[in-house]
């Protein structure tokens, strides 16, 4: 093999090491699940190129083959398995054991029938299994992109340089020759960005988690959108935006409002509530787009800023995306414990309102919130969980779509 090949392959090597460094930092912090996720799939990455790149103690080519394909099988088992568990499909404990189970019977079936086939024969098979893998986990983390979140962003990439390292090395076991020095660090480098992808969604949920045990223990002394101790600097924001504004140009306020997190604390508890508030203020900070500034209003509401708002139809657009991502069920955890946050099965579905109110130069910043926080808490009774101030009516007014279309 050539020497700039090689090279390339220590660079992954090594990223699979930082990756191991990582995981253990993570077990040292009472992040087991985490660290058991880092240490596995680094773990089984690596044994996959060294057994597929031949730098195993076998001499004999169809033995080597066979290893290949038995190595192959394990890796699109664990590693999917894997995949699924970083974004989050397998919380509910009887799903993951069917799938487990499903999982444990494909790579079963393909190492049996492998052995009635040539030893390229069962390569062959199990890199067909390895495809089946790779587009179940593509479908996965397709519908967690499309919901907005990180985690499933990485998990495509991810998947994308894994796809392109099975091919590189699968090609390199059925021909060494076929495969030049720029194969190899293409393929190498397929594999470092899938390692790092994967590194990238484990510390993406190990924040997260981190992040809400912090929340639910804290409580209403932690602000879950500022990241703040106090309501305090709600205040000084709205303070700000309005003084900016000069008694020249308006000030876009949006209020939500969460008319169910104090019977969610009556049945499942603090922690239940804190998760419900958590939850929300963190599909707030991925909904809302740059510029818009977000705080804590009170215990059960939100507040957004707009500072000279662009007419109705931004806002209104904006006000009915929070209204219908925040209204998404969810499963909460009622436990302190890192390590059944994600396996709670608590359904719960945010009652949400929403206000909409333009804040005109001459109104006072009390006044403004206090409006939209009382359309909000009125966007309760309507369908589009939306409200806003008619001007025509003079009234508070569910928020119609034409006036969202002609902003």
């Amino acid at each position: 093999m050539d020497t700039v090949a090689v090279a390339f392959w220590g660079a992954f090597f090594g990223t699979v090491s930082l990756l191991l460094a990582a995981a253990l930092i993570a077990f040292t912090r009472s992040a087991r699940r985490v660290a058991m996720t880092g240490s596995v799939s680094a773990l089984m990455s690596g044994l996959y190129v060294l057994v597929f790149l031949g730098w195993v103690p076998v001499d004999d080519p169809d033995v080597l083959m066979r290893l290949r394909a038995h190595i192959a099988a394990l890796c699109a088992a664990v590693l999917g398995l894997l995949l699924f568990l970083t974004l989050g499909e397998l919380r509910d404990p009887p799903r993951a054991a069917r799938a487990n189970a499903a999982m444990a019977a494909l790579a079963v079936t393909v190492l049996g029938a492998g052995w009635a086939l040539s030893p390229t024969g069962a390569l062959v098979l199990s890199t067909a299994m390895e495809m089946l893998v790779v587009a179940m986990a593509l479908a996965a983390s397709l519908g967690s992109a499309k919901r907005g979140a990180r985690i499933g962003a990485l998990a495509l990439a991810g998947i994308g340089c894994m796809a392109i390292s099975i091919f590189g090395l699968t090609r390199f076991a059925f021909d060494p020759e076929a495969l030049a020095w720029h194969g190899h660090a293409f393929t190498a480098v397929a594999g470092i960005g899938f390692v790092s992808a994967m590194a990238g969604a484990l510390w993406t949920r190990y924040s997260y988690l981190i992040t809400l045990r912090e929340a639910m223990v804290h409580g209403p002394n932690f602000d879950p959108v500022t990241r703040l101790r106090s309501h305090a600097e709600t205040g000084a924001m709205v303070g700000d935006a309005f003084a900016r504004a000069a008694r020249e140009r308006p000030v876009g306020v949006i209020v939500v409002s969460i008319g169910n997190l104090s019977g969610l604390e009556q049945l499942h508890g603090r922690s239940a509530y804190n998760h419900g508030l958590f939850i929300c203020a963190n599909r707030l900070r991925r909904i809302v787009p740059p510029g818009v500034e977000l705080g804590r209003l009170g215990e059960d509401a939100f507040l957004l800023l707009l500072r000279s708002p662009q007419g109705a139809r931004p806002m209104g657009e904006l006000a009915r995306l929070v209204a219908h991502r925040l209204a998404q069920p969810v499963a909460l955890g009622t436990s302190g414990d890192m390590a059944v946050l994600e396996a709670s099965r608590t359904e719960w579905v945010a009652d949400v309102g929403v206000g909409v109110l333009v804040a005109l130069p001459d109104m006072r910043p009390q006044v403004a919130v206090a409006g939209a926080r009382a359309m909000s808490r009125t966007a309760w009774s309507y369908v589009s969980r939306v409200a806003w101030y008619d001007e025509d009516s003079r009234q508070i007014a569910e928020l119609p779509a034409a006036a969202v279309a002609a902003g």
